[in-house]
């Protein structure tokens, strides 16, 4: 089976645990105002890959990895589904670390749908879940979608059991908001599955790209955040918890 890949990073170390071999699946659902990958959005597009030759150049560094694994990020990963099944089986046949760096936007209350989120599951040791605003309708206004598959995936995988790391990206005007961070709190407070809560200030280090797309930066002149804002925030959800 193949896969439509953007690229690949060798050496990622802020896409989970230790040294990461990082993936980058094409096509996003989302288009979320600050995303810093507005290259990966079209569906179709990006390098066809077969998740055996994907695995095989992981493999030919593995001592590389040996803290690490591998993780699928984007883009949307959920986006292909049977491809990123079949490259974490053959990752996890080979005894390599799985990660999965999604919004779980894909994730419906359906029979069918939560059969197939469970075969990658059953391959996946560890889920990033960027939750980007607990509010739906800010939700929808921050990325073009509601909030309530995400939630809802988030509840599946603390149902589950499956370790899950949370990501909330923090935006002025949209996201820098004590009452929302709050809620966020409030929401994860019962979660028996959370290794870690990552807050990350929001940053126009992907403005460039908007350029070279010809696509207007939605943000427009926002002001970056710094680790001390992000550090703040996280105190505050945590107040909640």
């Amino acid at each position: 089976m193949t896969g439509k890949i953007h690229s690949i990073e060798s050496f990622g170390t802020v896409d989970g645990p230790g040294v990461r071999f990082v993936v980058f699946f094409e096509g996003c659902p989302m288009r979320c105002l600050y995303c810093h990958n507005p290259d990966t959005w079209v569906a179709g597009a990006g390098e066809s890959l077969e998740a055996s030759a994907i695995l095989e150049k992981f493999l030919r560094n593995k001592s590389f990895y040996s803290t690490g694994g591998i993780t699928a990020t984007g883009g949307e990963p959920l986006m292909q589904p049977e491809f990123l099944i079949e490259l974490f089986t053959l990752a996890k046949r080979a005894g390599v670390h799985t990660c999965l760096d999604t919004s779980g936007i894909t994730f419906r209350d359906d029979e069918r749908v939560k059969a197939d989120f469970d075969r990658l599951l059953a391959v996946t040791d560890l889920v990033m879940l960027d939750i980007k605003h607990i509010d739906d309708a800010g939700h929808k206004k921050l990325t073009g979608h509601g909030n309530k598959q995400v939630l809802a995936f988030a509840e599946y995988l603390n149902k589950k059991g499956i370790p899950m790391r949370v990501r909330h990206v923090l935006v002025p005007g949209y996201t820098q908001d004590d009452a929302q961070l709050k809620a966020l709190g409030s929401f994860l407070r019962d979660f028996k599955n959370i290794e870690k809560i990552e807050v990350l200030p929001y940053h126009t280090l992907g403005r460039a790209k908007y350029e070279n797309l010809g696509i207007p930066y939605p943000l427009g002149d926002t002001p970056q955040l710094t680790a001390r804002d992000a550090a703040a925030a996280l105190e505050i959800i945590k107040s909640a918890m």
